[in-house]
Formats: C-alpha cells, structure tokens, sequence
C-alpha cells in the first residue's frame, strides 16, 4: 500500500511538471505496466485530480482545469519561491489579496522543513525591493506572521511580548487571538486578552516571539460583527493617516514622471499642478517633493510645512559649515 501511495504521488507530480505525456513514456517513468497507470489515474480523479486520457497511437495524460483546486505537489526550489512570493505579497499594497496570502502562507510554513525556512529567511535577508515607496510601513517577521495566523486558524491561545506605544518595554500577554486585519499598511490582531480580561487590538509589527500554548479555547463573540471595523473603531481615536495636499509650480507630465506612481497628480494650468497622497509619516512625502526639482507650497497637512521648516533649517546649518581642512582621521585599529 505504502508502494502504490508513493507511485500515486510521483504520478501527480510528473503530471504537474509536464502538460502532456504520452502513456508509454509515464509508464516507463513509473516503472509499471499501462493497466497500472490507468489504475494509478483512476486513484487520482477519485481524489479530485482532473486528468484527462487520449486515446489512440498519440494517447497519453494531462491535467486539466476542475471545478475546484486539489491539493498541489511543489518540489524544494518551488516551495521557497511560493513562500517568498506569499510574503511580498503579504507585505505588498495590492487591495484585496493580502489576507488570502497570509493564510496560504501559513499553510505552507506549516509544513516546510527546518532547511528550507532557512532558505527562504536567508532569500528575504539579501533581497531589497527595486523601487522606493512613500511609506513602506513597519516589516513584520514571516515567523511572527505565521505563527500569530496558525493559532487564528486554530483557536489555540498565544503567549507573546508586546511593546505598547507608551510603556517600559515589552511585556509578557496571554490572549486568545480572533483574526488578522490588515488596515492600510498594517497588521493588526484582534484577541481576547486573558489578563485584562477584554478584548484587544495588537499591531504585530509591535510583537514578538509569538508561542502557540497547545490549550484550545471556544471563540467568543466580537462585540462587533466585523474584525476589520473593530480595529477601524479602535483605531479612530488616534492619529490616522496624513492627507497630503501640493501646488506644485511644474507640469502635471513632469511631477508624474517623478512620484506618479505614489501619488495622483493633477494639471491646475500649463506651469502648475496638484499633487495629492497619503501617508502614514510626514518624511517620505518631504523626501518625495525635494526630488522633485521644483517649487511648491504646502496646502495640508499643516504638520508637513512645520517639518520641511525644520529640514529646512538643518539644511541650511549644514551647507553654512565649513568643511575641515583634510579628511577625519581613521580610529585607531585594535590590536590584532
């Protein structure tokens, strides 16, 4: 049985590797006479696999399209690029895929061997991003990512340490996490906080070292029937994103060409145009229009033309100083 189990799933995977093979080359390949495929196939449609059959001199199998998707064999190089993939993605700014992402990443972490997480932590070290964006947001560990989803999927209550805005640094919480929400570009979990007896909200760029405890515990009721306008509620007493708003004394084409990809820019006349976006910190939208190349006068936030005052300042202290009279000389080397 344990034969017939391994050749099925050999089988799937030569299936997935290739659209098309013909019956006496799949045959070889298994090492089994054609009456065997096509009970190994049988096996396989049971299980959900749409595998086509041609029949004639050019017959042979495929895969094809079913109305749901089965399971799929992935080899070591190809589980590392999933796993990769699902992380940017997790980390990305496409609407609507982020959620999906975190939860198939889960799975597949789940399963993937200690080499190969290696792999794919080592990959996400040396990897940086090809563009720049105006407000990349806090990272998050795949680890913490991962592991705070597993015990969302399976009720299982979560020890971590948590760094709250204002505190004397992280302290140990046991909860009982309900579900991730994505707002903007954050991560946040909604739990049931087993201390404090209430419910929680919890910015996992703020968390760590996330342990499942193995205790189970039957989901209470959210006192709202949404997660995401929980965290949304949660939220609205604080500071919310800044709302940029620019004249900027340069052609609509022009600024596009510079920053249009983070922000909407909008012709005003032939020399003017205005640039709008939004941001979670003021920096990325001064770094943005000091590329620009142009004047330009604030509109909002009036938070923005307090800070480019101070730069401002700063810039002109620094290009006032002169320069010394030779370069700064090396520190002395220890000894060897």
């Amino acid at each position: 049985m344990a034969d017939t189990s391994a050749r099925t799933l050999r089988l799937l995977t030569l299936l997935q590797s290739h659209r098309f093979w013909a019956g006496e080359e799949l045959s070889a390949r298994l090492g089994v006479s054609a009456r065997t495929l096509r009970r190994d196939v049988d096996r396989l449609r049971e299980l959900g696999y749409p595998v086509e059959a041609r029949r004639g001199v050019d017959g042979g199998y495929q895969l094809a399209a079913g109305a749901a998707l089965p399971p799929l064999v992935i080899d070591d190089e190809e589980a590392v690029a999933l796993a990769v993939g699902l992380q940017a993605a997790a980390d990305g700014q496409v609407e609507g895929i982020a959620e999906a992402s975190v939860r198939a990443l889960a799975k597949v972490v789940q399963v993937m061997p200690a080499r190969l997480r290696r792999r794919v932590e080592a990959l996400r070290a040396v990897t940086v991003p090809g563009h720049w964006q105006t407000d990349p947001g806090p990272r998050i560990a795949p680890d913490v990512l991962t592991a705070v989803a597993l015990a969302c999927r399976d009720t299982e209550r979560l020890r971590f340490r948590y760094a709250a805005v204002r505190g004397d640094g992280p302290a140990e919480r046991h909860a009982e996490p309900h579900h991730l929400v994505r707002v903007g570009r954050r991560w946040y979990l909604v739990a049931y906080d087993l201390v404090r007896q209430d419910w929680r909200i919890f910015r996992l760029d703020r968390l760590a070292d996330p342990v499942p405890t193995g205790a189970r515990f039957l989901p209470r009721a959210l006192p709202v029937a949404d997660p995401a306008e929980f965290v949304r509620a949660g939220l609205s007493g604080r500071r919310g994103p800044y709302r940029v708003e620019v004249l900027v004394d340069a052609p609509a084409e022009a600024v596009r060409g510079r920053v249009g990809r983070w922000a909407t820019v909008d012709q005003v006349d032939a020399g003017r145009c205005l640039l709008r976006l939004t941001s979670d910190a003021l920096e990325w939208p001064a770094m943005a229009l000091g590329s620009l190349d142009a004047d330009f006068t604030v509109l909002s936030p009036p938070e923005l033309t307090t800070l480019l005052a101070a730069w401002g300042e700063r810039f002109t202290r620094c290009a006032d100083r002169p320069a010394p009279a030779g370069p700064p000389a090396p520190a002395d080397r220890p000894a060897q």
